[in-house]
């Protein structure tokens, strides 16, 4: 297990007229090499959850543990606890700033006080992780690229801090598809070529059923249910009561089910249902 998180509570503006319970008694466990998807309606309390855990909000009450460090202990080192969880924020290339790809890359590297050599071999893997090309561009400023290519460099600099988790917060908000793909592309071969635990916040069902191998509700600051992608997309009913859907092709082969056909309808993807739809149409032919 990497995340243990026990009994956590946060209050937005205690005692006062604009107080808000963000996060009511949360409890969720999340093991090395998870690939989660993060769910739930505008105020479910999805951010607040994700920016405790590199101790970016310290919880009212509770306790999180990563990677065996209670960080929210007194005493809690957060330079080390922001090393093993990297944080990329919505919109996170208003962050840029640096007058060069490579500068904005190594900020964090060289805040870790590591070798010109070492800070170097970083900004190259991180570049190379995220599909940037290092000699082509290390050198040009960040403000000339296309809104998906910096959203690539503000990732690459958070990997370049070697994070154990990588936290992605709506990372495709704003991209046009093109720029969308990319960035999921590259989010899906870093976790099955680099095997980093991945949170992963979305709106879109879609996104979150081709990619994530579970997934975590919330609503209203709880958690709503937990499990294998599958299993919860087959909620439909439940989360439909509290503003959530399914990805479309899944709705759409639970009604062709329905209707007499005899095909699975945990579907989850479009490359599925053609699978799907191809063998039970060949199996009619043959009947």
């Amino acid at each position: 297990m990497i995340i243990k998180i026990e009994n956590l509570n946060y209050i937005y503006n205690p005692n006062t007229p604009f107080e808000k319970k963000a996060l009511d008694n949360v409890n969720l466990n999340i093991d090395k090499g998870d690939f989660i998807g993060l769910i739930g309606h505008t105020g479910s309390g999805k951010s607040t959850l994700v920016q405790h855990l590199n101790g970016l909000i310290k919880p009212t009450t509770g306790k999180i543990i990563v990677d065996g460090m209670d960080i929210t202990s007194e005493d809690a080192n957060l330079k080390e606890v922001r090393q093993k969880v990297g944080l990329v924020f919505q919109y996170p290339e208003h962050q840029l700033f640096e007058e060069t790809i490579y500068k904005d890359i190594a900020f964090g590297p060289k805040n870790l006080e590591l070798k010109e050599g070492e800070v170097r071999e970083r900004v190259k893997k991180a570049m190379e992780l995220v599909g940037l090309n290092f000699d082509d561009l290390k050198d040009r400023s960040p403000f000339e690229l296309s809104g998906g290519q910096k959203r690539r460099v503000a990732i690459a600099g958070v990997l370049a801090m070697k994070p154990k988790v990588l936290v992605l917060d709506e990372p495709t908000a704003g991209l046009d598809p093109r720029g969308r793909d990319e960035i999921l592309g590259r989010i899906q071969k870093l976790y099955e070529e680099e095997g980093i635990t991945i949170i992963l916040v979305s709106h879109s069902m879609e996104d979150i059923a081709r990619l994530v191998n579970r997934i975590v509700v919330m609503h209203k600051g709880k958690i709503a249910g937990e499990g294998p992608t599958k299993e919860i997309f087959k909620q439909a009913e439940e989360l439909e009561k509290i503003g959530l859907g399914i990805p479309q092709i899944t709705s759409f082969m639970r009604k062709y089910k329905l209707e007499g056909n005899k095909v699975r309808d945990d579907i989850l993807t479009v490359k599925e249902a053609k699978e799907e739809l191809i063998n039970y149409l060949r199996s009619r032919g043959n009947a």
